[in-house]
């Protein structure tokens, strides 16, 4: 396969304390996000958060209320001045595909590729058309493709021209479930492959821990924590992060010394990120994978509510305190509403937030 001009890769996209709003009133303020050469980011957060006027602020659609974005070290946006889409070397994909009815496949592709010699854009679309498997598709239209196919066509459209950063705005939400779960690691490996940077947005942890090197939580207009998936699952800086990723249940708790807390669930040895004194009192995150179902143990809960995922059961648990809490159990381990099960604590990290103030 032969893909030319040479790409010219992102370096890095910089968000400096941006602030974009509508009729002088900001909808984000004070976001700060980077993503270097190489990376897939993602600004994750619930319905009307704020992301998608983020992304339209680095694409370029939104002028800047305060702060700038940089590209590769040049202002692209500022309070005093914008450059305009066109010249940003910017690519996007949107929940709408809205591919051209009337151009073929290949027409379609070809959109960005005006400025091409005809030899090369040719070789360009039907080394993309082989990229994302549809060789030999040049000439349907997009009306004969199934939904997951025309999104990948959206995607070559978007990348045929080799922008730097690629903007995707909640492009798989019109997709049922397991061709999103499809999709989603398909679609990384070809923007890697191409070497394109992009920034996903999504409210969908799923969908943005499949695709995202970086993912950052917004609410309310504001970028709450940055970092890895893994960072962002196991270390949340915030009660708002903690439940808004995964599910998960806080118990109160006392701090009984260095790594150590006591509990419903009894006392819990495991590493500490913050300075909480011995004595404190805490709310304890506990998530489903934190507490499994075990016959041997002596440690009850009463199952209060089931739901069957397949490869296991999630259950709700009422502990011997009343609280209650989620628990994972295989599928084979298939027990009634009203039925008492064994539990055992599978909680090595300890995520504690200081005791919220009532009302």
């Amino acid at each position: 396969m032969t893909a030319m001009p040479p790409n010219k890769m992102l370096k890095e996209l910089k968000l400096n304390h941006i602030a974009v709003g509508y009729q002088g009133t900001p909808v984000v303020q004070d976001a700060n996000f980077r993503i270097v050469e190489g990376e897939i980011g993602c600004l994750l957060g619930p319905s009307g958060c704020g992301k998608s006027t983020l992304l339209r602020a680095i694409a370029g659609f939104e002028p800047l209320m305060a702060g700038d974005i940089s590209l590769d070290n040049e202002v692209i946006s500022s309070s005093e001045t914008t450059v305009s889409p066109e010249k940003r070397s910017i690519g996007m994909v949107f929940q709408d595909i809205a591919l051209f009815p009337h151009l073929s496949i290949g027409e379609n592709i070809a959109f960005g590729l005006k400025h091409w010699s005809k030899q090369e854009a040719n070789a360009r679309i039907d080394y993309l058309l082989e990229l994302v498997g549809l060789a030999g598709y040049k000439d349907r239209y997009p009306d004969s493709l199934s939904g997951g196919q025309q999104q990948r066509v959206a995607l070559a459209r978007a990348i045929a021209p080799k922008p730097k950063l690629l903007l995707m705005d909640e492009p798989f939400s019109g997709l049922d479930a397991k061709l999103r779960e499809e999709l989603v690691p398909d679609i990384r490996a070809i923007l890697l492959h191409e070497k394109v940077s992009a920034i996903l947005v999504t409210h969908d942890q799923a969908e943005a821990f499949a695709m995202a090197d970086r993912v950052a939580i917004m609410e309310a207009g504001k970028i709450l924590q940055v970092g890895t998936p893994y960072e962002i699952y196991h270390e949340p800086v915030s009660r708002f992060v903690a439940m808004f990723i995964g599910q998960g249940d806080f118990l109160p708790a006392v701090v009984c010394g260095a790594n150590c807390v006591h509990s419903d669930l009894g006392e819990i040895h495991g590493d500490m990120d913050h300075g909480f004194q011995s004595g404190e009192k805490v709310d304890l995150l506990v998530r489903p994978d934190d507490i499994l179902h075990d016959d041997d143990s002596e440690f009850k809960g009463l199952i209060v509510s089931k739901w069957f995922r397949g490869s296991y059961f999630l259950y709700r648990v009422k502990l011997p305190s009343g609280k209650v809490t989620y628990c994972f159990a295989s599928s084979h381990h298939n027990h009634s509403i009203g039925q008492e099960i064994g539990l055992t604590v599978n909680l090595d990290h300890l995520v504690m937030f200081p005791i919220e103030a009532k009302a």
